[in-house]
C-alpha cells in the first residue's frame, strides 16, 4: 500500500466520520433543546402554588407523572384533552399524587364547578398514552362517571367551557366560530 492510498483511506474515514456526524446532528439537536431543564441550574423560573388559569386551586401531582418542560417554546400546544375521573374528586387527586399511579392532568373540574390545578400547562401531563399528544396538549379532568349523565353538571360545564376557551385563546388555538353547530356534530358522532 502506498502513502497515496493510505491518505485517501484516512481521508475517507474522516469524510465519512463527518457525513455521520453531520447526519446524527439535526435529530440531535432537536431533543437537545427540549432537554434544557436537565442542565444544572438552569430552570425556568417557577412559583410554588401559581396557577395558569385565575380562580383554579394549586394542589400538586407527583413530579413522576408528569415532565418538566417550556411548553409552548418546546412543544407547540395545539389542543385540549378532555377526560372523565370515574369517580370522584378526592379520588383522582390522590391517585394523581402518587408516583405510582404514572399518569396525571393539568386540570381537574368537580362537579361543583370548582377548577384544580395539578401541573403547569408549561409541564407535560402523562394523561393520554400517547407521547406526542401529551407533549402537545393541555389535559382537563372532568369529575364523574361515563356511565352517569347526572353525574355532569351545568356548574362543570360552564366552569370547564371558560377554562377551555382561556387555554385556546393563550395558545392562539382556533375554534370552529359561532355558526358551527355542535349538537348538530355530536349527534352525528353518536349515529
Amino acid at each position: 500500500m502506498s502513502d497515496t492510498d493510505r491518505w485517501l483511506g484516512r481521508r475517507a474515514l474522516f469524510v465519512g466520520g463527518a457525513v455521520t456526524a453531520v447526519g446524527t446532528a439535526a435529530p440531535a439537536r432537536a431533543e437537545l433543546t427540549h432537554l434544557w431543564w436537565r442542565l444544572p441550574g438552569v430552570e425556568k423560573p417557577r412559583v410554588a402554588g401559581a396557577v395558569d388559569f385565575r380562580g383554579a386551586r394549586w394542589v400538586p401531582a407527583s413530579p413522576a407523572n408528569y415532565r418538566r418542560a417550556d411548553r409552548p417554546d418546546d412543544y407547540a400546544i395545539d389542543r385540549v384533552v378532555i377526560h372523565v375521573t370515574e369517580g370522584g374528586y378526592a379520588s383522582a387527586v390522590k391517585a394523581f399524587q402518587d408516583p405510582a399511579h404514572g399518569a396525571a392532568a393539568h386540570y381537574i373540574v368537580r362537579r361543583d364547578g370548582r377548577i384544580t390545578q395539578l401541573i403547569r400547562e408549561l409541564d407535560v401531563a402523562f394523561h393520554a398514552g400517547n407521547r406526542e399528544y401529551n407533549e402537545r396538549s393541555v389535559c382537563i379532568e372532568h369529575e364523574g362517571l361515563v356511565a352517569d349523565a347526572s353525574s355532569f353538571t351545568e356548574a362543570a360545564y360552564a366552569s370547564s367551557a371558560r377554562l377551555t376557551a382561556a387555554i385556546c385563546a393563550r395558545y392562539g388555538m382556533p375554534d370552529p366560530g359561532p355558526h358551527w353547530d355542535w349538537e348538530r356534530y355530536l349527534k352525528k358522532i353518536k349515529a
